[in-house]
């Protein structure tokens, strides 16, 4: 049995194809890939053209489908159980989807199948028969050609002859196979595509084309007509550009009909028609959800039994959905969990966490996860204050009370081992973390050792009830009879680590008991150092001293031959040496106690990063300054990610070194880490934090090292950067080089350089070399790039070329006064001497700047001048080897003016000028000459006209009776000359059929006077405004313009114009300061007038007009 590979066809959805053939069974395995499709695809397995093979199936052959959520894909397979002849041919798998297709092809050949091909394969045997009759080679005949050129009465007899049985199927595909001609619309010229597809919250836009731009649309969503919206105007909506936020727009150009959608929602998927009287065109829109990714990573939660639990993930849609997983099992809402929302930030919330919580958490989305670690420890209990002795006489209340942290904890009181049952006399209560046992009306019997023993903790607190019962008097009348010197009974049994030295840890409770005998009873007094705390005599009635320098923190409680010395909350201050003296008329004892204070450590110091690796970080520290009076046994570390508040811890153990690599870490990430000391009395608070660092790890090396350049004692290098960076960056490279055969590499650059190149110098003339180049960056080097064969150090010669720039291959023209900075780049090694020429002479350096490197050089002239013109030859010459170009550079000015201008004939209302060219035309060629004209009485030029090539011209449309001068300029590629040529005589334009009487010249003089006058004005602020006058006088008269009685000048914000005599004065954007009364004054030899008007500006909604006298005086 032998196959042929697979082919693929139209277009690539067929992601992976293979063919299994496992003894005589054959699996044909295709994978299609999903993630652009919009809906499942159709897979079909033919064989030969027209087999269908899916309704075949059997024990014979078997098929399976399979769908991957994760990666999208779907995975088809097709089995053929125990090959026989029969099963020998082509065989081809078809998928679609919509507007996509893909084919795959194979062939499969059975050789000897024997006595395996079955009993009953008939089609075997009759095969096998065939080709001992027939041994031509078969023909391949395409069936469905000739089925589609035969008529529908011939289809059976050509299926029989073609051994088609499945009529019905062949039919199908036949009738799909046909191809039937669209019918040619009459009312559409261009209809709907089949398909449209947008993302979610984009815009879409629905066109046709009609063939009347009259006819009346009518667009349907669904089968429902879609109708604009009442509230606005479709013309009046297409003016404003869209920007109104509807739903649905229409619009209507000419023969084009759209309908936009915008900010399309799932809603929108549906199939739309345009309607034109009896004719639709039909299409189908697709809106595609864009994929959901995590915009905030979940953060790793440690918590304690007991306490609440919130994951907290943030996506980039509000709508969106997300999966919450727990170590690949999915989470739902089961009392045990709550899921809450609020626009794009979700949560994952454990009320009352457990030990079986711990584990990892993932939430999922269309288009990312992330995951989080849930640690719980067990819950310590905390006492917060402790159970203290009683000592009290009958009838008195025995009130014990003890404070714990958890405000849950319940508990069980016990004396001598033996619960305690509530009852009238004895009560319990529980408030808050709060627990109390009261006794009323205390009798002999209520002494003893009572016990508060917290549930579900391995805790207990103890306290003593001591009961008086004996006579005051009849003790004292025994003391008289029984005078016995005074004793201290000191019991170093207890709390004593050593001879009279007692340790107490700091915040608890001590309290020491010393037995004192004697008679009479003895004065007691407790010293520390030389202070004394308490000083008092023994009666047989307790009595108890506070001390006001320590509001009763420090206590002394006395009985009968007992003295108790008492420190609640001890302190590193209350540790020293503590001196008893007990004193009566039979004598006095003396007794020293030390008292040590051991409290839990300060927090350890300079907590720091000494190095960083791609996942871990090395940390140090120094111990804390004080251990607590007990030697530190090791320290607790935890680290978090910095702008996080939540702490992870990294070792559960102590740890005793003060040096700890934190491994499991996330590259490119900031962290922060701090240590806690731990003792033989408990942890201390925790370190300051260390500077954030970040977890690196060196690049990878760089990549395609290649040799640029190698000269006598010099080699250059370059290569690519790595592919690998990281987030530690690059700081530069190393480059290192060694003799061939030799295995000490030499440093070429002593720091790091940072392009990707380097010019290796000093290098033997003739050796062979090998060279690296090796990454550098804050984790360290990274491994090297080595040049794969030795570079032999010698002087490559190159043939010296001049690569000319395409705009200097022309004439390079430049105006006078501008700059010029041409850059020439040419090659050759070694390096060229390169030569200027200026018309064939030396370059003058003093008008020209020339720089040369290795490899270009540069003509550089700051202010072009006239004689910088020119051919200028660049000459690059290797000894014998040499090449040159020339550059023309041409300087150009503005012309002169021409000269000769004369008015050569006059005729009818018309005039005839001619002039010469101007002497100097600007290094470049006269493109023409604008002409102007001036009445000699106004003498105002006006232009007549421009760009004329030709060196004369014909003025027309003169005005009879008047006589005219002329004026030419000349013009180039910089311009109109500065000067103008005159005519040197006047054109008159005499009347026509009149007599023409001796001219007599009439006296026009007169003082200026105003024939309009300016016109008061109420303007808005802001808004440009223009006052105008209308003046007449000969000479011309001078105008000058006044607000409130001051000139105005040069000031930008107003420009006077003079028209023909009419005066404007405008007033650009006023605002309520330009505001009052404004003058135009004409002034000649002959006299002055004036006129003045009153301007107002008006304020927008809000403004007030500044107060103005003038305004007011109006």
């Amino acid at each position: 049995m032998s196959f042929q590979a697979p082919s693929l066809h139209i277009s690539a959805l067929f992601i992976h194809v293979i063919l299994f053939v496992t003894g005589k069974n054959v699996t044909f395995v295709a994978k299609v890939d999903s993630s652009q499709l919009l809906r499942k695809p159709n897979m079909k397995w033919l064989k030969g053209k027209w087999m269908d093979l899916g309704s075949k199936a059997g024990k014979h052959l078997q098929f399976k489908e399979t769908y991957d959520r994760n990666t999208k894909i779907y995975t088809y397979e097709m089995t053929i159980v125990k090959v026989v002849d029969g099963d020998a041919g082509g065989y081809r798998c078809e998928v679609t989807s919509k507007d996509k297709c893909d084919s795959c092809t194979f062939d499969i050949s059975v050789e000897d199948a024997g006595e395996d091909a079955g009993e009953l394969d008939f089609s075997g045997l009759l095969k096998k028969r065939e080709r001992k009759q027939k041994e031509e080679p078969e023909i391949n005949v395409d069936v469905w050609e000739i089925l589609k050129n035969a008529k529908p009465c011939d289809y059976e007899k050509i299926a029989f002859e073609y051994g088609i049985t499945d009529l019905r199927g062949m039919l199908k595909r036949l009738k799909k196979m046909k191809k039937v001609e669209p019918k040619k619309s009459d009312a559409f010229l261009k209809k709907l595509d089949p398909a449209y597809s947008v993302e979610k919250g984009k815009k879409i836009q629905l066109s046709v084309e009609l063939a009347d731009p009259n006819a009346q649309v009518k667009w349907l969503r669904n089968g429902q007509e879609i109708k604009p919206s009442a509230k606005y105007d479709p013309l009046y909506l297409f003016v404003l550009n869209f920007s109104l936020s509807v739903r649905y727009i229409f619009e209507s150009v000419g023969g084009i009909r759209k309908l936009t959608i915008n900010k399309c929602t799932l809603a929108d998927d549906a199939a739309y028609e345009c309607v034109v009287g009896e004719e639709k065109s039909f299409t189908e829109v697709f809106v595609q959800e864009p994929p959901v990714t995590i915009t905030k990573m979940l953060d790793d939660v440690h918590v304690v039994v007991g306490e609440k639990v919130e994951f907290e993930v943030e996506v980039s849609d509000e709508g969106a959905n997300v999966k919450w997983m727990k170590d690949g099992v999915e989470l739902s809402r089961d009392g045990k969990y709550r899921f809450k929302k609020d626009g794009t930030k979700h949560w994952l919330i454990i009320n009352e966490a457990t030990t079986e919580d711990i584990g990892t958490y993932y939430v999922y989305t269309s288009g990312g996860e992330s995951k989080g670690e849930l640690d719980v420890e067990e819950k310590e209990l905390e006492v917060l204050q402790s159970i203290a002795d009683l000592t009290l006489k009958a009838a008195e209340q025995a009130v014990f009370k003890c404070e714990v942290s958890d405000e849950k904890v319940t508990g069980k009181w016990f004396k001598d081992g033996v619960e305690v049952i509530p009852s009238d006399r004895i009560k319990m209560t529980h408030i808050g973390r709060t627990h109390k046992l009261v006794i009323d009306d205390v009798k002999p019997e209520d002494a003893g050792d009572y016990t508060f023993v917290p549930d579900g903790y391995a805790l207990s607190l103890s306290a003593k009830l001591n009961f008086l019962g004996k006579s005051f008097f009849f003790f004292f009348f025994y003391q008289i009879l029984n005078f016995k010197p005074p004793k201290i009974h000191l019991d170093t049994t207890g709390s004593f680590v050593n001879k009279n030295t007692i340790i107490v840890v700091a915040g608890n409770k001590l309290r020491f008991d010393v037995d004192i005998t004697g008679d009479p009873p003895p004065t007691v007094c407790w010293k520390k150092g030389d202070t004394v705390r308490a000083c008092w005599q023994i009666h047989d009635v307790c009595m108890m001293q506070e001390l006001s320098e320590a509001e009763g923190r420090v206590r002394v409680e006395t009985r009968k031959n007992l003295s108790c010395f008492v420190i609640e909350g001890a302190e590193r201050a209350d540790e020293g040496l503590y001196h008893i003296t007990v004193t009566n008329p039979a004598g006095e004892d003396k007794a020293d106690v030390m008292v040590k204070i051991v409290d839990v450590p300060d927090p350890p110091e300079n907590v720091k990063c000494t190095g960083v690796g791609e996942d871990s970080a090395s940390i140090q520290w120094d111990p804390p300054t004080f251990d607590g009076g007990v030697p530190v046994k090791g320290y607790l570390m935890e680290r978090k990610k910095k702008g996080s508040s939540r702490w992870t811890k990294l070792n559960f153990d102590i740890y005793e070194s003060t040096t700890y690599e934190a491994k499991k870490m996330i590259e490119g990430v900031l962290y922060e880490m701090r240590v806690f000391a731990v003792n033989g009395i408990g942890m201390s608070q925790p370190s300051a934090s260390s500077k954030p660092f970040m977890p690196i790890a060196p690049t990878s090396e760089p990549t395609r090292l290649t040799v640029e350049d190698v000269t006598d004692g010099t080699c250059a290098l370059k290569w690519l950067p790595p592919e690998r960076i990281g987030a530690g960056g690059i700081d530069g490279y190393i480059i290192e080089y060694c003799v061939e055969g030799a295995t000490e590499w030499v440093q070429a650059n002593e720091t790091p350089v940072e392009k990707n190149s380097y010019r290796v110098r000093g290098l033997p003339v003739g050796e062979k070399m090998l060279f690296r180049v090796t990454a550098v960056n804050i984790a360290g080097r990274s491994p090297p790039a080595v040049m794969a064969q030795a570079v032999t150090i010698r002087e490559i010669v190159e043939r010296p070329k001049i690569r000319l720039p395409r705009e200097l291959r022309t004439k390079y023209i430049k105006r006078v006064g501008e700059k010029v900075n041409l850059v020439i780049p040419f090659q050759g090694k070694p390096r060229p001497v390169v030569t200027w020429l200026k018309d064939g002479a030396p370059l003058d350096t003093k008008l020209v700047n020339i720089r040369t490197s290795d490899v270009d050089t540069i003509l550089f002239i700051r202010q072009a001048a006239r004689e910088h013109s020119g051919q200028y030859t660049l000459s690059v010459q290797i000894e014998n080897m040499e090449d040159k170009v020339n550059l023309e550079i041409q300087i150009v000015d503005k012309p002169g003016p021409p000269i000769a201008v004369t008015v050569t004939d006059v005729w009818g209302f018309n005039a005839a000028l001619e002039w010469k060219p101007p002497k100097d035309n600007g290094n470049c060629e006269i493109t023409g000459y604008t002409i102007q004209k001036a009445d000699l009485k106004t003498k105002e030029w006006f232009t007549v006209l421009e760009h004329n090539r030709r060196p004369s011209c014909t003025v027309s449309d003169l005005v009879m009776g008047n006589e005219y001068t002329f004026r030419v300029f000349s013009e180039n590629i910089c311009g109109m000359s500065d000067d103008a040529g005159i005519s040197k005589n006047t054109a008159a334009i005499a009347k026509t059929g009149t007599y023409i009487l001796p001219y007599k010249e009439k006296d026009m003089c007169s003082s200026p006077k105003f024939i309009t006058p300016l016109m008061d004005r109420s303007v808005i602020a802001g808004y440009s405004a223009a006052i105008s006058c209308a003046v007449r006088g000969y000479p011309k008269p001078k105008i000058i313009w006044m607000k409130n009685k001051m000139i105005i000048g040069e000031d930008p914000k107003y420009l006077m114009q003079n028209n023909q005599g009419v005066l404007t004065l405008n007033i650009r954007k006023p605002s309520l300061f330009d505001g009052g009364k404004y003058t135009c004054k004409a002034i000649n030899d002959l006299g002055e007038d004036e006129v003045e008007c009153k301007l107002v500006v008006r304020g927008t909604y809000g403004q007030k007009s500044p107060s103005s006298p003038v305004c007011n005086n109006v």
